[in-house]
């Protein structure tokens, strides 16, 4: 009789411990239960948003469209007109009573030799070239020019290497394109040399960059060279147009229905070839970086250049592991 209520006790025992597993098994599965509609939420939200991301993306290009065709038609109809009012007959009356053409010819190369030297644009004094001179002379006179203009940052630049390394690395994506330039045969580099001449990247901002990378001056300068002559006939072209239209306007210059024409079409070809251009080169270059763009944790030497690989930290026990093995293989070649 003393035993039955003993067993009694561990059945009850049993049965809670029992009861009690069922029910901590019982609040898993339903909390597994009520966070399976918040992960179901969470993968649904953004397709539901994506559907959105099309109209978004329409309405700011075309609002963007809107403004920049409103931005040129204000500067059609008004700033042109001012511009060659106040700027271009002026200038041209002046350069033509004030300097001989050779004068005239020398002032123009040295101001796009000096000008990339302090950060300054030259394209006023290429187009000043294409209207004084056309497109013969003209071009001489440009590629002169901005010949010597991206050499001599080439050289100054040389002698802040280390700075203007420096200061690249708090620019990262400009440095990956610039990067690009120093790797490669003669070709490539001059290649990629030419895509960056012809791209948006700043002109002159590249002219002290470059010399971060292990290029030769004679990739460089030869592939700018190629790059800055479709800039260089887009100059002139827009020089000429410029000085059309001011002696059509101020000087009573009657243009023939097939020169209207002649110069409508040479304008949107110009336009057009400058877009298909820029658009030609970046995505040459997209491509560079994709092809050369290294894995994680590998090492390229540059010899000093751009680099912009992540390394992978190691830690002490292992580097001192790793110097042992080196120094044993070492010894055993210096034996052998």
């Amino acid at each position: 009789m003393s035993a039955f209520p003993h067993e009694l006790m561990k059945e009850g025992v049993a049965i809670n411990v029992e009861q009690q597993r069922r029910q901590e098994t019982t609040n898993y599965v339903r909390l597994d239960y009520c966070e399976e509609p918040e992960s179901e939420f969470e993968i649904l939200q953004p397709a539901k948003i994506s559907k959105f991301l099309p109209i978004w993306w329409w309405t700011k290009t075309i609002s963007l469209s809107m403004i920049m065709l409103g931005l040129l038609a204000v500067l059609i109809i008004w700033g042109i007109p001012f511009l060659v009012e106040k700027v271009v007959i002026p200038l041209m009356s002046w350069e033509a009573s004030a300097f001989k053409r050779p004068v005239l010819a020398f002032l123009l190369i040295a101001s796009m030799a000096v000008f990339p030297v302090f950060l300054l644009p030259s394209g006023p004094s290429m187009m000043l070239a294409g209207l004084s001179f056309g497109y013969g002379l003209g071009f001489l006179i440009i590629m002169v020019g901005t010949t010597i203009g991206m050499a001599l940052p080439y050289f100054i630049g040389s002698l802040f290497r280390n700075r203007i390394h420096t200061w690249l690395k708090r620019w990262p994506k400009k440095a990956a394109v610039i990067r690009l330039v120093g790797e490669g045969s003669w070709f490539r580099q001059f290649r990629t040399i030419a895509l960056i001449r012809v791209s948006p990247f700043p002109y002159t901002i590249f002219n002290y960059c470059v010399v971060a990378t292990n290029v030769k001056f004679g990739p460089y300068i030869s592939g700018s060279f190629a790059g800055m002559a479709p800039e260089a006939l887009i100059a002139i072209y827009s020089g000429r147009l410029l000085k059309t239209l001011v002696e059509v306007k101020y000087k009573n210059l009657h243009l023939t229905p097939v020169e209207i024409i002649y110069n409508a079409i040479s304008f949107c070809v110009a336009i057009g070839a400058a877009i298909a251009f820029t658009i030609y080169a970046r995505r040459a270059l997209r491509n560079f970086q994709e092809n050369d763009e290294p894995q994680n944790g590998e090492v390229i030497d540059n010899g000093g250049s751009i680099n912009l690989v992540h390394m992978v930290s190691i830690p002490v026990e292992d580097s001192e592991d790793f110097r042992s093995e080196n120094s044993k293989h070492g010894s055993t070649s210096g034996v052998n």
